[in-house]
């Protein structure tokens, strides 16, 4: 067997492999030996089919198959042996494979076009550095939240006379059509110049108003009625509404029952111990989005400083013939800059990853998946009886093929040890800034 690599271009190539019949032939002998073992013929006892009688039958399908395999082996060897940053899959060059007479087997020829990146370096030290923000937290950031926690732990009543922001309840009824279904109306939904229908009832009142002239938006004609939203055009008239209930939200008191809602029970004793840990849970928090925004900004960094060139036609191509069918040329070109920017991240990372020796274990694997378990558990994810119960759905997770999780969470692991390796070696400007400013960059709107 010979296999030979002309390249055409900085990023496009060619390998040829020529097979001899001394490199195919002793395989297909032995599937023909095999299939004789396992094939049933009508005349022939079961394991007794004759080789000669396969060879007629099975002969050039065995031959194709062998081929083929010995094919795609000594293609993937020669890429991994001699590290070709291949992109892509390797294309058979099909004018090569229609010449192979299959009839008359001696030696073969076939030829491959390859895609492959420019050649490149990774000297992390000689990245710029990169921004790294500290998000400055205040009282009324504080304040902020507490207000915020207040509106999501809200305490419900029961007035006599409605007022806006209240949600009246009661059953909905048009005479004409015999529609009727029990509802719930927030007056918040209500058009403004309609809102004085619903502010000062009580128990028992009736309310007539048009259906399509009454709310704000088609989706809270939707809500009201209980229609789909493609349905409600059919709705049309007054309608009536008996008011049974009607309820009003309140921000929940600042004690202790709304310490114990928001931290958990017997976490804060007092206002002062409130606001100390919601201000950590609010640092914690703006701590994780200014990591995500470093690793961003820190792979946007290799991009920039590290130059591939890539086989973009060629891509395009192999794109547009994978997912025929699912994606347009109009849609690979639009997506295409995206794609070529991904691709080029994973060689990098895939060099560094070569260069420091990165493995990614199953233990890990599995310790992260834990990780992630207890997240969602809650507060309830620290609970040493709970430790079997993580353990189960970790490895439930993990062996869930059908969504490829393991796959998932392994690329998650080999990611995060990249960026350690990237973040201990690449320097950082410190900056402080404040929560407006964040935001901006975060969507970035600012450089």
């Amino acid at each position: 067997m010979e296999v030979l690599l002309e390249k055409n271009s900085p990023t496009l190539a060619s390998l040829k492999v020529t097979l001899t019949k001394d490199d195919y032939q002793p395989k297909v002998d032995k599937s023909i030996k095999d299939y004789s073992k396992r094939v049933n013929l009508k005349g022939f006892r079961p394991g007794k089919v004759p080789s000669h009688v396969i060879q007629r039958m099975y002969g050039k399908s065995i031959l194709v198959d062998e081929v083929n395999s010995l094919l795609s082996n000594a293609v993937s060897t020669y890429i991994r042996e001699n590290k070709l940053q291949v992109v892509g899959d390797p294309i058979p060059n099909r004018e090569k494979a229609e010449e192979a007479n299959w009839d008359k087997p001696g030696d073969f020829e076939f030829s491959y076009d390859l895609g492959v990146a420019t050649d490149f370096e990774v000297n992390l030290s000689e990245i710029p550095a990169v921004k790294r923000y500290t998000i400055q937290t205040d009282e009324n950031e504080l304040t902020k939240t507490v207000d915020s926690l207040r509106e999501r732990f809200s305490d419900s009543t029961h007035p006599e006379v409605s007022e806006l922001g209240d949600m009246i309840f009661g059953e909905l009824k048009q005479e004409s059509s015999e529609f009727t279904t029990r509802t719930a109306i927030p007056t918040k939904q209500v058009a403004e110049e309609n809102q004085a229908k619903f502010l000062g009832l009580k128990k028992d009142d009736v309310v007539t108003f048009d259906i399509q002239n009454t709310f704000a938006d088609q989706a809270a004609i939707a809500h009201v009625t209980g229609k789909k939203k493609e349905d409600i055009g059919e709705l049309s008239g007054d309608f009536t509404l008996i008011v049974e209930d009607i309820t009003r939200s309140a921000p929940g008191e600042v004690n202790q029952e709304f310490f114990d809602k928001v931290l958990g029970p017997g976490v804060a004793d007092s206002e002062e111990v409130f606001n100390e840990k919601v201000t950590e849970v609010i640092k914690g928090n703006y701590e994780r989005e200014t990591e995500a925004l470093l690793r961003r900004d820190l792979e946007t960094a290799l991009l920039d400083s590290i130059q591939i060139d890539l086989p973009g036609d060629f891509l395009k191509d192999w794109l547009e013939r994978t997912n025929e069918g699912k994606f347009t040329r109009e849609q690979i070109e639009e997506q295409f800059e995206d794609f070529q920017k991904s691709l080029k991240l994973s060689l990098i990372k895939n060099k560094i990853a070569d260069s420091q020796g990165v493995k990614v274990e199953y233990p890990e694997i599995l310790e992260f998946t834990k990780q992630m378990v207890r997240g969602q558990f809650g507060m309830y994810g620290d609970d040493d009886s709970m430790g079997d119960t993580i353990d189960r759905v970790a490895a439930g997770y993990l062996a869930d093929k059908e969504r490829d999780n393991y796959s998932q969470i392994f690329n998650q692991v080999f990611d995060n040890k990249i960026i350690d390796i990237v973040r201990s070696q690449v320097a950082t400007d410190e900056q402080t800034i404040d929560v407006a400013e964040f935001e901006k960059l975060a969507k970035g709107e600012v450089a």
